[in-house]
């Protein structure tokens, strides 16, 4: 029986070895830095709404390199994984979002405006970098920041695509169907890595029955979900709760747990590309 249990371990170590570093694939794209300009065609800037203009909470707007005022253009909305964060293979997160990369990715700077949101942390008027934070000013957050976007730079408000890595996957469900108001922003959701309900966590309402209180929010609106090595478990889990959901799943055959996959050249980046095109397109 020993025998047998090191065996197994031996088995995981190779298959670990075995799945490829994102790594062995150069980068082809490279997020702009932040600017202290205004917003405009190409510029990625820091923006704070006004009840908080006096304080260390801001949002990050990335308007693409087309952008022409007075039309209009979907919005990748985005938020970030937890921090801090790293593992074996080097991954690593700092739960600030300056560090989300998959709106910019998936757009590639062009036809999308991308912007990142801040988890609030109420006591300090700040981004929190792990967990939640403020729940409900997290929410109000979003609705503001979301519609000061489609007002001023031209945000398609049927066109708003929500997207997260880790804690920012899970997000799309936690916080984008806390409650109808939030829920009924978004067209469509793109999950990387962990997902709402799929297991537990240290925070209230990370258990199954709550998270399928949201979950009954998503209708039929569609899903893009991905998970390093395997969506497997994710799969399992959705078609268990929600057997007639539109989800399309996607394994990502690297090791690593980083958004960087929508930086370089790879299969899964194209197939993303292009289910999220399919999405904006659909009337």
């Amino acid at each position: 029986m020993k025998w047998l249990f090191i065996h197994f371990l031996l088995l995981c170590s190779l298959f670990a070895e075995a799945v490829p570093d994102i790594r062995t694939i150069a980068f082809d794209l490279k997020i702009p830095d932040i600017s202290k300009e205004k917003p405009g065609p190409g510029k990625r800037v820091k923006l704070k709404l006004s009840k908080y203009e006096q304080t260390d909470l801001f949002h990050i707007l990335y308007l693409p390199k087309n952008w022409e005022k007075g039309k209009k253009y979907p919005v990748l909305v985005e938020y970030a994984g937890n921090g801090p964060y790293k593992n074996k293979f080097g991954d690593t997160s700092t739960g600030e979002i300056e560090g989300s990369v998959l709106g910019y990715g998936l757009s590639e700077g062009k036809d999308f405006i991308w912007l990142c949101l801040p988890y609030v942390n109420k006591e300090h008027n700040a981004n929190q970098k792990q967990w939640w934070g403020d729940v409900e000013a997290t929410v109000n957050y979003c609705l503001e920041a979301v519609e000061d976007i489609c007002w001023n730079y031209g945000g398609d408000q049927e066109n708003l695509i929500l997207c997260g890595f880790s804690r920012g996957s899970i997000a799309c469900n936690y916080i984008g169907l806390h409650n109808d108001k939030i829920s009924g922003l978004w067209k469509a959701f793109l999950c990387y890595s962990h997902y709402d309900g799929v297991r537990q966590w240290n925070y209230a309402g990370s258990d199954k029955k709550s998270a399928f209180s949201r979950l009954k929010k998503l209708a039929n609106r569609p899903q893009f979900i991905i998970h390093e090595k395997s969506v497997k478990e994710t799969r399992k889990y959705l078609n268990e709760v929600l057997p007639e959901g539109n989800f399309t799943f996607v394994d990502l055959k690297f090791r690593n747990h980083n958004p960087s996959w929508v930086l370089r050249p790879t299969n899964e980046r194209k197939i993303a590309r292009k289910w999220l095109t399919s999405i904006v397109l659909k009337k």
